[in-house]
């Protein structure tokens, strides 16, 4: 049997079993062993499961997703927005199409955006939103893009706090030496249409202090001049 000694305060040498522990475990397991047994072969039935679903069912539907986008991607850079929502010829999908068919591929994903934007152009802004706010935003780009676009919706839908507050997030959302200034100036010109010239003018003296070489830099101190 193993042991170990245990020093005690009256220097007295006590044996203590080792072996009650991992006897405990094994009475455990021997008592047990069915439900342990049952929940080791559900973990391995749910990780194998994951695994046949990603690669040999999500993967060849992700692919045959993004053949599918090609020409409503095409339709969509023509500024053909309704084309590629829901007809973009050659027997292709539109990105509604893509969305209903292929749903949880990364290729349906960004179709919500595409959708959102498309219905932005064509003016049905409550749609825009619902495929914009759906969109799930990864990267350094799309989620300027994401709020920048619903900044947008709720502007035209005369919403102005939530505009103001969507142009915010697309700002903050990453630091994008183009697209941050740009919609830096959208909300402090949403701002200075509300009379919030205070906050007006943190947005463009950003655009000059960060961001003194974008497009939207150009001109800047007129917007400066006129709300300080």
């Amino acid at each position: 049997m193993a042991t170990r000694k245990k020093s005690t305060s009256n220097s007295d040498d006590t044996i203590v079993n080792v072996v009650d522990g991992s006897g405990s475990a094994q009475d455990f397991f021997e008592k047990n062993q069915n439900l342990v047994l049952g929940v080791i072969g559900a973990i391995a039935v749910l990780v194998g499961g994951y695994f046949v679903y990603q690669n040999l069912y999500q993967a060849p539907r992700q692919s045959e997703a993004v053949e599918q986008m090609f020409q409503a991607q095409f339709q969509f850079e023509q500024d053909s927005f309704a084309l590629a929502l829901s007809n973009p010829g050659g027997g292709y999908g539109g990105f509604l199409d893509i969305i209903d068919d292929y749903s949880g591929t990364k290729a349906a994903n960004i179709s919500k955006y595409y959708a959102g934007v498309c219905y932005l152009n064509l003016g049905d802004y409550n749609q825009a939103i619902k495929f914009l706010e759906d969109y799930n935003a990864k990267g350094e780009v799309t989620p300027i893009m994401k709020y920048g676009a619903l900044g947008d919706c709720y502007s035209e839908v005369g919403d102005l706090k939530k505009a103001a507050s969507y142009y915010k997030k697309a700002a903050d959302a990453e630091d994008n030496g183009v697209l941050t200034p740009y919609y830096l100036k959208k909300l402090g010109m949403l701002h200075e249409h509300q009379g919030n010239n205070s906050e007006a003018l943190a947005a463009y003296k950003q655009i000059k202090r960060e961001y003194p070489d974008s497009p939207d830099a150009i001109n800047i101190d007129k917007y400066i001049v006129r709300v300080e």
